[in-house]
């Protein structure tokens, strides 16, 4: 009795253990993704048709991207130089497809992870100046 105690012990330690661990390419990953939807990282959309392999679509930016898989497009959000905000919409069928590709190296780290606030969200207001 006790030999099975500890076996099933040593398996849920383990079993724990495993579980709370990230891979080193896991942890990259989402630190570019979370870079990318910060618009920090400089990526090209690139939109095809599968049938006839014509570009349909093409945009190089600071962009963050979503699929919306219920309405079938993809939500595309661009910063431009002025730091404003603009949203795309692109359909998809089956024909078709798009790429995203990071055109520039980005410097993140394996080990750590960055809080990103938004200022606006811890002052919701707006003053108004009255002469």
């Amino acid at each position: 009795m006790k030999k099975i105690a500890g076996i099933i012990l040593a398996v849920c330690l383990t079993t724990m253990a495993l579980a709370g661990c990230d891979t080193e390419a896991y942890r990259v990953s989402y630190n570019l993704s979370q870079e990318a939807d910060n618009f920090n990282v400089v990526r090209q959309l690139t939109v095809m048709n599968c049938i006839q392999g014509d570009v349909l679509f093409q945009m190089t930016g600071k962009i963050s991207i979503k699929v919306d898989s219920s309405d079938n497009q993809l939500e595309i959000t661009v910063e431009d130089e002025n730091g404003n905000y603009q949203k795309h919409f692109v359909g998809l069928s089956d024909n078709v497809t798009y790429t995203v590709e990071q055109l520039r190296g980005v410097d993140v780290d394996q080990y750590k992870y960055t809080l990103n606030f938004n200022p606006k969200m811890w002052l919701p207001f707006g003053a108004d100046v009255i002469d």
